[in-house]
């Protein structure tokens, strides 16, 4: 026996079970409820994606694709059709909200939904098997398996349809379409029969009537998933709340359940034996894969799912008792998680360079008292630096060092300064000497035998020998003037002099020297 026919034997059997009813009691006992749950959470996710079967030999889609003959298929969407016509019915729910028929519905249709994508899986390989004979490169141009139904449906036997198509166009790009009218051009399959043309249409028809069934399922619990849990389809969506509701349980075992498993509900379990495992997301449920996480950079997926994880747990307790009808703290909770998300990709704070900060030195005391004025006075700008700081206006100055650094001596050396005596030497600031050294060099000054030219910086072109209109030649002494004078300033304003007795007599006053 092939594996094909085994897994059709599978699926038959799978098929003769799911028509005894809607609500059938599972093994050992469990509820109707327990059993839909664990079909969901097990269903078609243990087979190996990488295993192919090979439908190029089945004559009909109908001994393949079983669910929408079945009597479960039928009943659940008879009794949606029902509750769809009267959703204006406001009803209230007391007690555990799994007692309500329409929660039990609607963890039905639910599950419904996982088989109906395994149905649509199997019918898009069948319909690819049987049209591989006519254009075997569709499949590469048209990777999506329901567009691929769409265009084998609308092209058929026909390849030329695919110029100026309004319907074709309507399923696929411009530039898809492009490329697969210059592909059908030069493709080496071969017409089909009539009766595989016949079973192609019937399981496009299959196809494209249960996705209908799909959406409307989908419409369904997403308008009644605010009647059941309000708060939870806030924060993840109808549809996301329904799939995690549906596995874990009910509402109230829901509300029992932490964060951290509530995430990995619905991660997928795939035997990938031999296969690489490096596309696979571990610790990856419905909750990573809703909007509310996909909308964030890939870096923050996973910090966001725990996020959310934690705040569904919160509301689906509030759910539970029944609690706030309105949604209100699932909207408050939506805007905490929204927040959290808008502080985690702001960009960082520019850094800014902070100046030192102000010392805690208090300020110092200032020294006063004599010594410190005389060292003040005597630190202070002379007079020379004075007349070097200042400036003739409207005259322009001479560089000091003939080059142009702007460095002058302002009006140090300058006539016509407009002062008529000389500049007064302030006492206080000139150079100080000891009494000691000013009599050294006062007597080191004195003449004694006459100058030399080398002492007294005198010229030497000068000459004793001096002409007169009267004598003629004569010999004279050209200092002697100058020797007078400084004897006379040596007696009577040398520095060394000082009075030696003053005298009062009579209104009279008597100085010796």
């Amino acid at each position: 026996m092939s594996l094909a026919d085994e897994l059709l034997a599978d699926l038959e059997e799978a098929g003769d079970e799911g028509e005894d009813g809607l609500y059938t009691v599972g093994e050992e006992g469990e509820s109707d409820v327990e059993a839909a749950e664990r079909e969901a959470e097990g269903g078609l996710q243990d087979i190996p994606e990488e295993m192919e079967v090979d439908y190029s030999g089945t004559e009909s889609v109908a001994s393949i694709a079983k669910l929408r003959n079945s009597k479960q298929f039928s009943e659940i969407m008879e009794k949606i059709g029902e509750y769809v016509g009267n959703q204006n019915k406001n009803t209230e729910v007391s007690g555990p909200v799994e007692s309500d028929p329409e929660y039990r519905l609607i963890v039905a249709a639910n599950n419904l939904t996982v088989e109906i994508d395994n149905e649509l899986n199997i019918i898009h390989k069948f319909v690819r098997d049987k049209y591989s004979k006519r254009f075997p490169e569709l499949e590469s141009l048209v990777p999506n398996s329901l567009d691929y139904v769409r265009a084998v449906k609308e092209l058929g036997n026909n390849l030329d349809k695919c110029k100026n198509n309004e319907t074709l166009q309507q399923i696929l790009t411009n530039a898809t379409i492009m490329v697969v009218s210059v592909t059908a051009s030069t493709t080496q399959g071969t017409l089909l029969g009539d009766d595989e043309l016949k079973r192609l249409e019937e399981a496009c028809d299959m196809a494209l009537e249960l996705n209908q069934s799909k959406h409307r399922i989908y419409e369904y619990v997403e308008s009644r998933m605010s009647f059941i849990a309000p708060n939870l389809s806030v924060i993840v969506g109808a549809s996301t709340a329904a799939k995690i509701m549906g596995i874990a349980g009910g509402l109230t075992n829901l509300s029992k359940m932490p964060a951290c498993n509530l995430m990995l509900l619905g991660a997928q379990r795939r035997t990938l034996t031999g296969f690489s495992s490096t596309s696979l997301l571990p610790h990856t449920g419905y909750i990573y894969h809703c909007d509310v996480v996909q909308s964030l950079p890939p870096d923050l997926r996973r910090k966001a799912a725990r996020l959310v994880a934690a705040k569904c747990t919160l509301a689906s307790r509030v759910d539970s008792f029944h609690e706030s009808s309105g949604g209100k703290v699932g909207y408050d909770l939506k805007e905490e998680i929204e927040r959290k998300f808008d502080k985690w990709q702001e960009p960082p704070p520019v850094k800014t360079v902070k100046p030192l900060p102000a010392p805690l030195d208090g300020q110092r005391k200032k020294r006063g008292g004599r010594r410190y004025r005389k060292m003040k006075e005597r630190l202070g700008l002379t007079e020379i630096r004075k007349h070097a700081n200042r400036m003739t206006f409207a005259e322009i100055e001479d560089d000091a060092y003939q080059e142009d650094l702007g460095f002058s001596l302002g009006q140090l050396g300058k006539s016509g300064s407009g002062r008529v005596r000389q500049a007064q030497v302030n006492e206080a600031t000139k150079a100080r000497i000891s009494k000691s050294l000013q009599r050294t060099l006062q007597k080191q000054s004195m003449t004694y035998g006459g100058k030399s030219t080398v002492r007294d910086r005198s010229s030497g072109t000068s000459s004793s020998v001096a002409f007169t209109p009267l004598q003629g030649l004569e010999i004279v002494n050209p200092q002697a003037a100058e020797k007078k004078v400084a004897e006379a300033n040596q007696k009577y304003f040398s520095n060394m002099a000082e009075f030696l007795k003053v005298k009062k007599e009579g209104g009279e006053s008597e100085v010796k020297m």
